[in-house]
This record gives structure tokens, C-alpha cells and sequence, in this order.
């Protein structure tokens, strides 16, 4: 079972798993390397923190994940060389991004919806009562 779980993750992320830049407990490698855990995390945390905090301005989760994607970038493109604290840490804010970009998504979509059906000229006001009941 484990090992399903294990492949599982590897697939979702698309993570190479490469054993030196994994996090390691008792002797074991983590299925998933550090920067696709710290992900996972973000991901798992975003969820109450979008429920009992709400969610930022778009700008503000552009800015969450762009630490990620320098670090990332800058490893790949340079001789830099991060490290797996710095590799959690940025994980764990693209993940809770990646939530809030989700709400974002399911919001354009709801909106584009209410727009479509206001085309094909569904009463403004029964559309919009309607959609209310759909937007986080």
C-alpha cells in the first residue's frame, strides 16, 4: 500500500525524487523530494487557512509562489545550489498558494457561467441569487 501511495505522489508531483534532495526519517527517503513535500504540506494547510482565514488578493499569491519559482529557476540555470530547509519552505508557500488559485479558478468559472446563461437570457437578477450560492 505504501508503495502505491509512494508512486502516486511521484506522479502528482512529477517528482524526481532524487535521494539528495529528499528529506530522510529513519533511515527511510521520503516518497517525494523536499520541494514537492513542502507542496504537499502547502496544500494540505491551504485548505483550513482558506476556511478560517479566507483568501488574498491575487497579487499577493503570484508573490507566494514566486519564491519557488526563482529558487527553482535559479538552480536549474545557474550553478546555485539550493538547499532542502529552502526547498520545504518555498514548497510549502507555493502549496498554499496553489489552493488559493484553485478558489480563483472555481470563482472565473462560476462568473463566466452567470455570464453565459445572462446571454441566452436568463432573468440578471435569478442568475445572480443563484450564483451567490456557488461563490466562496
Amino acid at each position: 500500500m505504501a508503495h502505491k501511495i509512494a508512486k502516486f505522489l511521484r506522479l502528482f508531483f512529477g517528482c524526481h525524487a532524487k535521494p539528495e534532495r529528499s528529506f530522510h526519517f529513519g533511515g527511510k527517503q521520503f516518497p517525494i523530494c523536499a520541494r514537492c513535500t513542502g507542496e504537499l504540506v502547502g496544500m494540505i494547510t491551504g485548505i483550513p487557512i482558506t476556511v478560517i482565514w479566507g483568501y488574498p488578493s491575487f497579487i499577493f499569491v503570484l508573490l507566494m509562489m514566486f519564491p519557488l519559482i526563482l529558487d527553482g529557476f535559479l538552480q536549474k540555470l545557474t550553478t546555485y545550489e539550493s538547499n532542502n530547509f529552502l526547498r520545504l519552505i518555498t514548497g510549502i508557500l507555493f502549496g498554499i498558494a496553489f489552493i488559493f488559485v484553485f478558489i480563483y479558478f472555481h470563482r472565473s468559472c462560476v462568473w463566466i457561467a452567470s455570464m453565459i446563461l445572462k446571454l441566452f437570457g436568463v432573468e440578471p437578477s435569478t442568475v445572480d441569487r443563484v450564483m451567490e450560492r456557488f461563490m466562496l
